[in-house]
């Protein structure tokens, strides 16, 4: 994130060099893992590696497949986005290196925690005076430890309110991480409140649901209320960030898991040169012809951890547009959707998750959640 390109530069060239030395073991150890998987996917008779990874949420195949190829047909949007990233950053021409540094001059806001409390409860105000207040009274009496630890997470045991630990920064990035982690914990209270024991917890595929929808939800309050021109920008450069992290990278690395574990299963040859290849001509799809596709970035899948738990990081994709076209329904003014939200909200695990998004009116085994928050991409690119 340097604003010195050639800082930039030399991390990104000295950390490939060093996975470089140790590629074929790398790939011995990904491809073991991918054999792996497509054994005991075989000898339990599935179809595939990835109907086995997916059976346990509940979750049909339709639905990453489905994923992948709603995000092709939105490739431009993409490549609208590395355009502007190259004109806002001035460069001749972009590299891969430069896909993370600032696009916006510095911004400073300081947010004190008071401040950032009052800032979240306007921006979830749309959801409602009985959220409203449950949301209020847990950030008044003792939900929250603001000071305990670096990062942020909310955790809690059934039979008493959840708690957040985090280390709040006086900074708009953390507004937006106090609003994140409330919305991990108003799932856990409304499910543990609405469900017995066993069917409390909710499942990683719809975990990342309500917390991103609160994000969303707060960006566009600060969106409508703000005169500032740098603050603008810096909330736009912060939500197209998340849409170019979370929703296209979490994709790519999903088609080459796909790509990947059919190839163990068809037991065909793995080896580094192979997987380098794959990885690059994914690289050169999803970002464009705007960019320089350096040859180091070939070994990024090396170094990606959630790769050895196969068929994870599509949910990242899934729950963030799923959030997103829930928090358009309920900005919209759709009461079906925000009562259905409240259900899904206390719903745990009683219902699979596809059903619960649809308590939302979102179908993740359709193209329209993903379209909707593709849609609001394009829209922020215009502003």
């Amino acid at each position: 994130e340097s604003r010195d390109v050639n800082i930039r530069k030399s991390a990104f060239e000295s950390v490939y060099s060093q996975y470089g030395q140790y590629r074929n073991t790398l790939a011995a150890l990904y491809a073991a893992n991918l054999k792996n998987t497509a054994f005991f996917a075989k000898k339990r008779h599935y179809n595939s590696s990835l109907e086995m990874a997916l059976e346990g949420g509940e979750i049909p195949t339709s639905v990453y497949t489905n994923l992948i190829d709603t995000v092709h047909e939105h490739m431009d949007l993409m490549h609208r986005y590395v355009s502007l990233r190259k004109k806002a950053l001035k460069a001749e021409e972009l590299h891969m290196y430069d896909l993370y540094a600032p696009m916006v001059d510095e911004f400073e806001m300081k947010v004190p925690f008071s401040k950032a409390k009052e800032i979240v409860k306007k921006g979830l105000a749309p959801l409602g005076k009985e959220y409203g207040k449950v949301l209020s009274d847990g950030m008044e009496s003792g939900w929250i430890d603001e000071g305990k630890r670096s990062g942020a997470y909310s955790w809690g045991a059934y039979g008493c309110h959840p708690f957040v630990l985090m280390n709040y920064q006086d900074n708009l990035n953390n507004v937006f991480t106090l609003a994140h982690e409330m919305g991990h914990s108003m799932h856990s209270y409304y499910s543990d409140k609405n469900q017995p024991y066993i069917y409390a917890g909710y499942r990683i595929f719809v975990a990342e649901v309500a917390s991103t929808c609160n994000e969303a939800l707060l960006m566009e309050y600060l969106l409508k209320n703000t005169e500032e021109k740098k603050e603008k920008m810096y909330l736009i450069n912060y939500f197209l960030e998340q849409f170019k992290g979370t929703l296209y990278r979490q994709t790519m690395f999903a088609e080459f898991e796909k790509i990947t574990h059919e190839m163990a299963w068809n037991k065909e040859p793995l080896t580094a040169e192979v997987l380098c290849d794959i990885y690059y001509k994914l690289n050169q799809k999803y970002f464009g012809e705007d960019i320089v596709i350096d040859k180091e970035i070939a070994l990024e899948w090396a170094r990606i951890p959630h790769f050895y738990t196969p068929f994870y990081v599509y949910q990242y994709a899934t729950g963030y547009s799923a959030a997103i076209a829930i928090s358009r329904k309920i900005l919209s003014g759709d009461e079906r959707a925000k009562e259905g939200y409240f259900k899904f909200l206390s719903g745990g695990s009683s219902m699979n998750p596809i059903d619960l998004l649809r308590l939302c009116n979102v179908d993740m085994a359709a193209k329209e959640p993903i379209e909707s928050a593709l849609k609001l991409f394009g829209e922020l690119l215009d502003e």
